[in-house]
């Protein structure tokens, strides 16, 4: 009965978990405000660009390497626990962030917030399955997915208020009396479920996967760095990651207890939104690295200018993902997704002609677009994916979804970061011919290092700015033009493989007779 008519207290619970996953997308959003800051050796840390895509690698590797284990753990002892013990683990090592000394101690905290939100993220969802029933399911998931659209719009603006009046630190503080909030929220209206039949741990596979991907990731950015991918120190933990991450996919064949249940590829419905989702978040996460450093940079925007100019991109999240499944029952999920890709990429293509003079209101209107076609991928992926296991293995479902969206998001910073990182080098080179050796190389690293040096020399040092500005609008073009390619590749799998609009009718005749 309850699997027919869902839970008394539904949308009360949804409003929890919603809210719960407030300090998530906050803090991730809040760091991209912050990064010029932190970069900035005076108020900041003084870290380098390899050091700030590590501060954000270090979470999404850890969030994405124990989501199944934290998604498999909350099916056997339970949802609630798990997302109550994630949120304490995230409020401690946000104190832990806010206090860091150095650019090594943030990463490592950030990778400590990385265990927290592992917990967390695969615990929302797998609550929601089990809360909500079918025919309300895919309504719940896109008011889910507003409600991050909600947390993107409030991260930059809170991010760039706290960074004009307090110091770096407090963009990770924040996150303390949320997760306060949160918990006790938690206790007294989340139910609790579990699996009835639960599966073993998997701690091989997970240890593979997470050396895997961090030898991976780890070789594009030193990539990026040196400027090259020929070097041993690139090829040889790229080449090593490749090799882990085969075995590990050698071992998840073997197991009876995989972390990662390859069989459930050979759903088309699920592969294909899974696919759909990884293509699109390495296009979207690495295309918009170079965002924040155009705005603050390049036009001269304020972090809190930079912020609200992100309301538009939020506010269309927020506006469509509650719609965005009735837009995908009207029309087939294989044609709205397509749509959706192709917007995607024609957005991503247009990065490629921004510059120094380019009005401020055409950017909005392209972060608009921007999110609104974001919401119509996701929810009705989301739910794709859910639906495709059963309910009992919500967790893991959750788990599925969330990793694959959070190895694409930190691959696509690290390899566009690479491409980004690359081709500045090359084009300001000619423009720190008169600098030293050593102080050619540190400032031909990337922008912030340049406007660094340039600021340090003077007014010798204001013929580095142009050439700098120049350079890195080069380098951002080439890097939106690779990501939109790859946003094209997400087409071709949706009209490849996407089921058209006869699944979700068969779905309904199946779980729902009467949808209201």
């Amino acid at each position: 009965m309850e699997a027919n008519t869902g839970h008394p207290r539904r949308w009360g619970i949804l409003g929890v978990l919603v809210f719960s996953l407030l300090a998530v997308v906050l803090d991730n959003t809040i760091l991209n405000v912050a990064m010029k800051t932190i970069a900035d050796p005076h108020l900041g840390l003084g870290a380098t660009q390899s050091e700030l895509e590590w501060a954000i690698n270090s979470y999404t590797l850890v969030f994405a390497g124990l989501l199944f284990t934290f998604g498999v753990i909350g099916d056997r002892t339970g949802r609630k626990r798990m997302l109550f013990i994630g949120m304490l683990m995230f409020g401690l090592a946000s104190l832990a962030s806010a206090y860091a000394q150095d650019p090594m101690q943030l990463i490592l905290a950030r990778a400590a917030m990385g265990i927290g939100g592992a917990a967390i993220m695969p615990a929302t969802l797998a609550i929601i399955s089990n809360v909500f029933p079918p025919s309300e399911r895919g309504k719940a998931i896109g008011v889910w997915a507003g409600g991050v659209g909600l947390a993107v719009a409030i991260g930059p603006i809170t991010g760039g208020l706290l960074i004009e009046h307090f110091w770096w630190g407090s963009v990770f503080l924040i996150n303390v009396p949320i997760v306060i909030v949160s918990m006790i929220l938690i206790g007294t209206i989340v139910p609790e479920s579990r699996d009835p039949k639960p599966s073993k741990l998997d701690p091989i596979g997970v240890l593979l996967s997470i050396i895997g991907l961090v030898a991976i990731v780890y070789g594009i950015i030193r990539g990026g760095e040196l400027a090259t991918v020929a070097s041993a120190e690139v090829l040889t933990p790229t080449l090593f990651g490749v090799a882990v991450l085969a075995a590990f996919v050698w071992w998840e064949r073997r197991t009876d207890h995989p972390a990662f249940d390859v069989r459930n590829f050979s759903n088309v419905r699920f592969s294909s939104a899974i696919g759909m989702m990884g293509v699109v978040f390495f296009a979207m996460m690495g295309g918009m690295f170079f965002l924040t450093f155009y705005m603050q940079i390049v036009l001269g925007f304020s972090p809190i200018q930079a912020g609200a100019l992100m309301i538009p991109f939020a506010a269309a999240q927020l506006i469509f993902a509650p719609l965005s499944q009735r837009v995908n029952q009207r029309f087939g999920g294989k044609v709205s997704s397509a749509v959706s890709m192709l917007v995607v990429t024609a957005v991503l293509t247009s990065y490629a002609f921004l510059d120094q003079n380019t009005p401020i209101v055409l950017i909005e209107i392209i972060f608009f677009v921007q999110g609104a076609a974001m919401a119509n991928i996701m929810p009705p992926a989301t739910t794709a994916i859910m639906e495709a296991l059963p309910r009992e293995k919500a967790g893991v479902g959750s788990a599925m979804s969330n990793t694959v969206r959070q190895i694409a998001g930190a691959l696509g910073v690290a390899v566009l970061g690479s491409v980004l990182s690359s081709s500045y080098r090359g084009e300001i080179a000619p423009a720190l011919s008169g600098l030293p050796a050593g102080a050619q190389h540190a400032a031909g690293e990337s922008i912030m290092a340049t406007v660094g040096v340039a600021h340090a020399l003077g007014q010798k040092g204001q013929a580095l700015l142009q050439p700098a500005y120049d350079a890195f609008l080069h380098g951002m073009h080439i890097t939106a033009l690779v990501s939109a390619a790859i946003a094209l590749l997400g087409v071709l799998v949706v009209l490849k493989w996407m089921p058209g609009k006869a699944r979700p009718v068969q779905q309904v005749e199946k779980k729902e007779p009467a949808v209201v």
